[in-house]
């Protein structure tokens, strides 16, 4: 079940990134076939290599097991910028949200 899920947020974090599973695996210090053998499910990486991984991809471990949160990057930024706004201004930017949806 969460070795699915390693997997699963591996592959679809990576093509969110928009990068080759050889240039991440490269840019992580590893063999060029390291991210594709993961993604084949040949084994997990060390907690070292997992935490390069999530700095590569931008997102926390927490955030990377959450598959709740499909952007977590941005969903991440959003909430940033949305605590330095006043009241109305999330109001209004929350009406935008809800405009959008429909």
């Amino acid at each position: 079940m969460f070795e699915d899920l390693f997997y699963d947020r591996l592959i679809k974090l990576r093509a969110q990134k928009g990068v080759s599973a050889r240039e991440m695996s490269l840019a992580i210090g590893q063999s060029p076939g390291y991210i594709n053998g993961l993604e084949n499910r040949n084994g997990f990486p060390s907690m070292q290599v997992f935490f390069y991984i999530c700095e590569y991809l931008n997102v926390t471990p927490s955030e990377f097991f959450d598959d709740g949160n499909s952007y977590p990057s941005e969903y991440r930024e959003m909430q940033k910028d949305m605590e330095a706004l006043d009241e109305k201004s999330r109001q209004n930017v929350l009406a935008i949200i809800k405009g959008l949806k429909h």
